[in-house]
């Protein structure tokens, strides 16, 4: 039987897993010592058989079998937790590269001025949803304009604002299905937010019903977070 169990792949598998089974049991099933009087008892049937040692698996599977389970729920668990990390971080990145785009653009956008009376409608039958902004601009933050852009795989609307010379990203876009961060979060307003920065610019991100709002620029970030209060419900 050993001559064919160690020339033979499938039955080898099986004795493997016969041995994990039964050093499984030993590990968690009670022991019970045996009386001095039964010891006797077998020493006498058996003289001069030596107790066999363990043998060197038997001896290794006992410790080895928990630190086994152990590394097998981490592979499991710790790609699962920094693909989920990467994801929610997608949403991060991919808010300050459509910003960058707009700064980087000769002409980043479609409808200038004219306030947000003029710009709000101008996305009627160019987005597959209605962008709900409740801001439309003021002294502080004034509105410069707006265009249709991209986050990630879906259409956004877009509007700049500005303060001082630095210009400030909006983007509104559909909320479904997105790795929204769920760490590092602020109540602005009514909703929860995501405030964070990134390459040197600063970012707030929420979500409220069925859009999504990203906020980038590289004006501080109380200066930010104040214009993200003006745009959420209270």
């Amino acid at each position: 039987m050993d001559a064919h169990v160690q020339g033979c792949a499938v039955c080898t598998h099986e004795a493997a897993a016969e041995q994990l089974l039964t050093a499984a049991l030993e590990g968690r099933l009670p022991q019970y010592a045996a009386s001095v009087a039964l010891k006797r008892r077998l020493a006498a049937q058996w003289p001069g058989l030596a107790a066999p040692e363990p043998s060197v698996w038997r001896r290794w599977s006992r410790s080895l079998i928990p630190a086994v389970a152990v590394a097998a729920v981490l592979l499991i668990i710790v790609p699962l937790y920094y693909q989920r990390e990467g994801e929610q971080g997608s949403v991060v990145t991919e808010a300050v590269n459509d910003h960058l785009r707009i700064l980087s653009s000769q002409h980043p956008l479609d409808i200038e001025n004219g306030g947000m009376h003029q710009v709000k409608p101008w996305f009627e039958g160019r987005l597959d949803f209605a962008p709900v902004v409740r801001f439309l601009g003021d002294q502080d933050f004034p509105l410069q304009g707006g265009a249709v852009g991209y986050y990630l795989d879906r259409k956004a609307a877009v509007f700049v604002f500005h303060r001082r010379l630095h210009a400030i990203s909006l983007f509104v876009f559909r909320a479904d299905g997105l790795p929204w961060p769920t760490h590092g979060l602020h109540r602005i307003g009514r909703a929860q937010a995501h405030a964070s920065a990134a390459r040197g610019f600063n970012l707030v991100l929420w979500h409220e019903g069925e859009l999504g709002y990203a906020l980038v620029s590289d004006v501080d970030m109380p200066e930010l977070i104040h214009l993200a209060e003006t745009l959420t419900p209270r």
